[in-house]
C-alpha cells in the first residue's frame, strides 16, 4: 500500500477547444471532469495499475463525491471552505494551457490533523505531492519527512521543495524548472542534471528523480545516475504526467515510470490510463549517459 498526501487537491476541469485566441468567444467539447491534485493523481494512476493506493487529503463535499465515485480509497479532512478548481484548454495539438486557483487557507488544525493522518494510515511509504495551501508553512513537507517511519517521496516546488530537500527524504521528484530554481542555475545538458540532481542528494535527498519533458527522465541514487526516454507519437495532454511518472517508478522503478507517463500523454484528462505493452515497448533506458545531449 501506497499512502499519497495532497495538501492542496482541486476539481480538474478539462475543455477541449479548436484553437485557442485570446479575447474571443470559444465553444468547448464537453468538459472531462476529475479529482485532482498532484497526490490524487499518483493514487489514481497506482489504482488503475492494480497496486493498492489510498489517498490522504482535505476535501470539501463535491471533492469527496468525486473521489468516491472514482473508487479512489481515501481518508479525508473534511474542511469548511471550497476546494479549488483547476481548468486546463487543451488544443487538437497537445498544447494546453492550464489556469489554477491558489486553493483554501487551511487552519493550523487543518493542517495537523491533516499531518496525523497521513503518518497513521497504514502503507510501506508515503508519497506527498503538490503545492502547499496558502497559510502552511514552507516545512511542512518536512516535517512529515522528520516524524515519519516510513519512506517519504516528495513532489513539491519553491520554498516547499527547499526546506524538504534538507530533511533526508527517500525521494524528491523535480521537473527541470524546480530543479534550476533549487539549485540556482538552469542545467543545459543531461551532465548538468546529474550534476544539479547530485547536489540535491548532498544537501540530504537520498535519490533524485527529474522529470525532463521530452527529454525523459534522469534518475540519480546511490548507485549512480540513470536516463531514460520514451517517443509518444501523439501527446494529448501532458498535464499529470509527472504525476505519473512518480506513481510508476513507486510502482516498479524508472523503466515502469516513463511507461506510466507514456500513457499519460496519450490521454485527454489529467489521470493515467492503464499502461499498455505499447506503452512499455516505448521505454527506452540507456546503458550510459549522454553527457554532451542538450536539453530540448
Amino acid at each position: 500500500m501506497i499512502v499519497t498526501l495532497t495538501p492542496n487537491p482541486a476539481i480538474d476541469r478539462t475543455l477541449a477547444i479548436a484553437s485557442l485566441v485570446r479575447g474571443e468567444v470559444h465553444r468547448a467539447a464537453a468538459p472531462v471532469v476529475e479529482p485532482s491534485g498532484k497526490g490524487v493523481n499518483v493514487a489514481k494512476a497506482l489504482l488503475v495499475n492494480g497496486h493498492a493506493a489510498k489517498a490522504v487529503l482535505p476535501a470539501d463535499g463535491q471533492l469527496a463525491a468525486l473521489l468516491a465515485a472514482a473508487g479512489v480509497p481515501c481518508e479525508v479532512a473534511r474542511i469548511a471552505g471550497a476546494v479549488r478548481t483547476n481548468v486546463s484548454l487543451l488544443e487538437p495539438d497537445g498544447t494546453v494551457t492550464k489556469v489554477n486557483e491558489p486553493g483554501p487557507e487551511l487552519s493550523d488544525e487543518d493542517r495537523r490533523r491533516l499531518l496525523e493522518m497521513a503518518l497513521a494510515a497504514e502503507g510501506e511509504l508515503i508519497a506527498a505531492s503538490g503545492s502547499l495551501p496558502p497559510g502552511m508553512p514552507s516545512d511542512f513537507y518536512a516535517e512529515l519527512v522528520e516524524r515519519s517511519a516510513r519512506p517519504v517521496a516528495v513532489d513539491t516546488s519553491g520554498a516547499a521543495l527547499k526546506a524538504v530537500a534538507g530533511a533526508g527524504p527517500w525521494l524528491v521528484k523535480p521537473n527541470l524548472d524546480e530543479l534550476s530554481e533549487l539549485v540556482g542555475q538552469r542545467p543545459q545538458t543531461l551532465a548538468e542534471v546529474v550534476e544539479a540532481a547530485d547536489a540535491v542528494r548532498c544537501a540530504g535527498a537520498r535519490a533524485v528523480l527529474v522529470s525532463l519533458g521530452g527529454d525523459g527522465a534522469v534518475l540519480v541514487d546511490e548507485r549512480g545516475a540513470t536516463h531514460g526516454e520514451v517517443v509518444v507519437d501523439r501527446p494529448r495532454n501532458t498535464v499529470g504526467a509527472g504525476d505519473a511518472l512518480l506513481a510508476g517508478f513507486l510502482a516498479d522503478g524508472l523503466e515502469e515510470a516513463l511507461a506510466y507517463a507514456a500513457a499519460a500523454v496519450g490521454h485527454m484528462g489529467t489521470h493515467t490510463p492503464a499502461v499498455t505493452a505499447k506503452d512499455r515497448a516505448a521505454v527506452r533506458i540507456h546503458d550510459a549517459i549522454d553527457g554532451h545531449r542538450r536539453l530540448s
